[in-house]
């Protein structure tokens, strides 16, 4: 038994194509992260080491040192415990000690010492309002295989 085919008239089932749909969307997406602007809510202004390895004016103040081990020092006082509410007692009572309200902070941090160390000093710091900060970095000590390297 054969059955009739339904003719198909011009009016036939309408297809969407949404590839174009989703390129235009992309690139409306693209376009509005690229031109949207980002505001920092807090931010700490560092003043970077350069290369010259000269430091003027920073006899005063307050110096942290950082070592590879993560140990902290404040003014050439070890710290007994790294731990952030010791490192916060110590830069407090250096603050304290210097007379000025704002002193300048010198972080100085060992070549191998973590990142997070050293933005732990600066968190600190910003509580505790030391708002101008240094940062210099110790080149690490050269090892015997370095030295063999050289000559």
């Amino acid at each position: 038994m054969k059955f009739a085919r339904p003719r198909r008239s011009g009016r036939g089932f309408a297809v969407v194509e949404i590839t174009p749909l989703i390129d235009v969307i992309f690139l409306l997406l693209i376009f509005f992260v690229v031109s949207t602007t980002f505001v920092r809510t807090s931010a700490i202004e560092v003043d970077l080491p350069d290369a010259s390895g000269a430091v003027d004016g920073m006899t005063a103040g307050i110096e942290v040192r950082v070592t590879a081990t993560g140990d902290y020092a404040v003014n050439g006082q070890a710290l007994p415990v790294p731990e952030r509410a010791e490192l916060v007692r110590a830069l407090g009572r250096a603050r304290d000690q210097s007379g000025d309200p704002t002193p300048l902070l010198v972080i100085a941090a060992d070549a191998e010492s973590r990142h997070a160390n050293v933005v732990r000093v600066m968190d600190v710091a910003r509580e505790l309002g030391l708002t101008k900060l240094t940062v210099l970095t110790e080149a690490r000590s050269p090892t015997p295989d370095d030295e063999a390297d050289d000559g």
